[in-house]
């Protein structure tokens, strides 16, 4: 099995900042129901949430915190879609609405930029994973970046 990709590889992290910067507010889905400005908000309310920066409820049983979290952030599978979400970062629920596309994405790159940063702190848990390590959150970023990305094509 070869590298697993994570925010701690500069490569990594400028892949995905390059990627987010490559979003146009005309793109369209490829599966789902959010928006291309609706996704920039999610991704952007769940990186302040890791950085302990959003307030997000938990939702953890022993499944999430130990199967789930070990398939999610280790297995080399893309993450499915139409997983659920915490009502906090869900859009039309908790999750910051879009207001303006060039703010909300520079918003993005810059919560990405300080998130995958060496002198981030993240908070100590994640709400459906439970605690988490330095390494699962740079893991869970790298993932989570992919997975919206992907949804619109980039």
């Amino acid at each position: 099995m070869g590298r697993v990709p994570a925010l701690d590889s500069k490569s990594d992290g400028d892949s995905i900042a390059a990627r987010i910067a490559s979003l146009a507010s005309t793109d369209r889905p490829r599966w789902g129901r959010l928006s291309v400005g609706q996704m920039v908000c999610h991704l952007s309310d769940s990186y302040l949430a890791a950085l302990g920066e959003k307030a997000v409820s938990p939702a953890m049983g022993w499944l999430q915190r130990t199967v789930l979290k070990w398939i999610a952030l280790s297995l080399p599978i893309p993450w499915p879609h139409g997983a659920k979400t915490r009502p906090e970062v869900e859009q039309g629920l908790g999750g910051t609405p879009p207001v303006d596309w060039e703010r909300d994405r520079a918003t993005l790159l810059a919560v990405f930029h300080r998130f995958s940063g060496e002198s981030a702190h993240y908070a100590d848990t994640h709400p459906i994973f439970g605690p988490m390590s330095r390494q699962d959150w740079i893991r869970w970023g790298y993932l989570h970046a992919d997975h919206h990305l992907r949804q619109f094509g980039r």
